[in-house]
């Protein structure tokens, strides 16, 4: 099934795509390598979520594989000595945990007689956060293309309908999509900026006065519940919060879509081998016991929101737990931005600004293709013309002349 020449046709020097069963069946290493060169001898990298650790830990939890609809199939590609680039491909039969919506694709193409699912998707799954999706060694500047020429072979040889790069980097998309004939699609989410505060008060100092003293208000409400808030990373991470939290996980998936995405060992392997990479923010009763919870992924220079949950309901204590002690924390740690996850335009009044989200699309069959594409069109001028508009409607304060 994998696109590779022919074994006797090899020449000394050439290089070979390879689609594998699994991420085990790479050194962490080796991955870690292409995914996260930037984090040799112990530094954070750009993003935890390309990782061998996190990808693994969603395989060994049964978050991915056998009866979730993401199976793995990494695609890498290599030379004689060495892996030369990677991708975490997989084969999905449906359109959940994406958040890049193609499901009026699917039922279009299917009304159609067509069969849309199986597909093939490079993403980071159930994780709505921009990063590399393409993991190449620096001295081999053809690596990129070469497994992106790949992946689309697979599609069409397997008679598949498509294939989705999902929340890869905006010079991902510009790059790679006149040079393959791919899609270029562009929605938004919303990020906080660090603007150089050193603290929350800074920040606030930012944004007119009206958002100003809503921010403050809602603050004040939350602490008002008698509840204890703890920030905590690493070793401060205990296992039993970890019961907590899949309480307050298991709450907000019934009631967001139904069946929650992480089985509960994913919070176990993530203790053992993610938690200097987490940052878990806990409201506690007076006896310590939790009732809500959210959890961020820590990069370089972004933290990134990633879920939340309660067990009793408290005014503004969301607002608290998900966005303002997610900003207290980056600027207190002297990171880039907040990236708040997927939808939400009530982020917007608290401080957390539109922002463009590149993905990148091949579509096998030619009507179909001319379709989405003429749909990916109108949305862009849409999606362009949306946060121009939500920006300026922003809770910062106008800058005049005197300022």
């Amino acid at each position: 099934m994998a696109p590779r020449p022919r074994q006797k046709d090899r020449q000394p020097g050439m290089t070979r795509t390879d689609l594998l069963d699994s991420l085990d069946q790479i050194a962490p290493a080796d991955w870690d390598a292409l995914a996260c060169p930037e984090a040799t001898g112990g530094t954070r990298p750009i993003d935890p979520f390309t990782t061998h650790r996190f990808l693994s830990a969603l395989d060994a939890s049964g978050s991915t594989g056998t009866g979730s609809g993401w199976s793995p199939r990494p695609l890498v590609l290599r030379d004689d000595t060495r892996l030369l680039a990677a991708t975490p491909l997989y084969v999905k039969s449906h359109s959940q945990g994406e958040y890049i919506f193609d499901h009026g694709w699917a039922q279009a193409y299917e009304r159609a007689g067509g069969r849309y699912y199986p597909k093939l998707q490079i993403a980071v799954p159930f994780t709505p956060a921009t990063g590399r999706r393409f993991l190449a060694a620096p001295d081999a500047p053809h690596a990129r293309d070469a497994l992106v020429d790949a992946a689309i072979h697979l599609a069409r040889t397997n008679r598949l309908s498509s294939l989705h790069i999902t929340f890869c980097t905006g010079e991902e998309a510009e790059t790679l999509a006149p040079r393959h004939g791919l899609l270029h699609r562009v929605t938004q989410q919303f990020h906080w900026e660090n603007r150089g505060y050193t603290s929350f008060d800074d920040f606030l100092a930012d944004l007119s006065s009206r958002k100003r003293k809503m921010i403050r208000k809602e603050r004040e409400t939350a602490r008002a519940s008698g509840l204890t808030i703890r920030a905590l990373t690493g070793d401060d991470i205990q296992p039993h919060h970890w019961d907590a939290f899949w309480q307050f996980y298991q709450d907000t998936g019934a009631r967001k879509w139904g069946t929650p995405y992480l089985t509960r060992r994913f919070f176990t392997l993530a203790h053992e081998t993610l938690r200097r990479d987490m940052l878990l923010v806990l409201a506690e009763r007076p006896d310590g016991t939790p009732v809500a919870g959210a959890l961020n992924f820590i990069g370089r220079d972004t933290l990134y929101g990633r879920y939340w949950g309660c067990l009793e309901d408290h005014p503004c204590l969301h607002f608290e737990l998900c966005y303002y002690q997610a900003i207290d924390w980056a600027i207190a740690h002297g990171l880039a931005r907040v990236e708040a996850g997927a939808q939400g335009e009530h982020k917007l009044a608290r401080g957390y600004l539109p922002t463009p989200v590149h993905s990148l699309h091949y579509i096998t069959d030619p009507g179909l293709r001319d379709a989405v594409a003429q749909y990916l069109r109108a949305e862009r001028r849409a999606v362009d013309e949306e946060i121009e508009v939500l920006t300026a409607y922003g809770p910062f304060r106008r800058v005049t002349a005197e300022d």
